[in-house]
């Protein structure tokens, strides 16, 4: 059985902090490309972005990352589909914001930062995560995080977007 953490009311507030956060952060919109890493960071990245529009009136490029081919557990997941990824802007010199819902082992992070090598040199990397749930088995942490939530190994946290979902909410389970 799942818990809901966060309802629609309280995960839109979260993107509008967010945003502000990394506003701050970069001292404005200038130079931010933000890029959401398949499948649910997708939707944080547009959501993201939106409410810097929102916010500032500039329009900040968004794309995807995909990460498919540069993770560590190829041998033992051969069965993920490759996606293509779209980057809108040339990346060098650049304040890249990749974007995710679930911050867990780091393991998918390093495989965005090693993507990203094979594009360019950006100015920084800032990461935005949803939901940081802890149990990191890598040294990445997050810059701006929505929601930490301290879980069990056996839990799971599953962000539903309306994006790829039909609905907002964010949930914790047992596996």
């Amino acid at each position: 059985m799942e818990r809901r953490i966060a309802d629609a009311a309280e995960i839109s507030r979260m993107f509008t902090r967010m945003a502000h956060e990394l506003l701050e952060l970069n001292h404005g919109p200038n130079q931010l490309v933000v890029l959401g890493i398949p499948t649910r960071g997708c939707a944080v990245a547009s959501r993201l972005a939106e409410e810097i529009k929102k916010i500032e009136k500039v329009d900040v490029p968004v794309g995807t990352l995909d990460i498919t081919m540069y993770r560590d557990d190829l041998r033992r997941h051969p069965t993920r589909e490759a996606r293509r990824s779209d980057i809108p802007v040339d990346v060098n010199e650049r304040v890249v914001v990749l974007a995710d819902d679930v911050l867990y082992s780091g393991r998918t992070v390093a495989s965005a930062f090693d993507a990203l090598k094979d594009l360019g040199r950006p100015a920084a990397i800032r990461l935005v995560e949803l939901v940081d749930r802890g149990h990191h088995q890598l040294p990445i942490a997050a810059d701006i995080v929505g929601k930490t939530v301290q879980t069990a190994a056996d839990e799971h946290v599953r962000v539903r977007l309306h994006e790829t979902d039909g609905y907002d909410a964010i949930e914790i389970g047992r596996n």
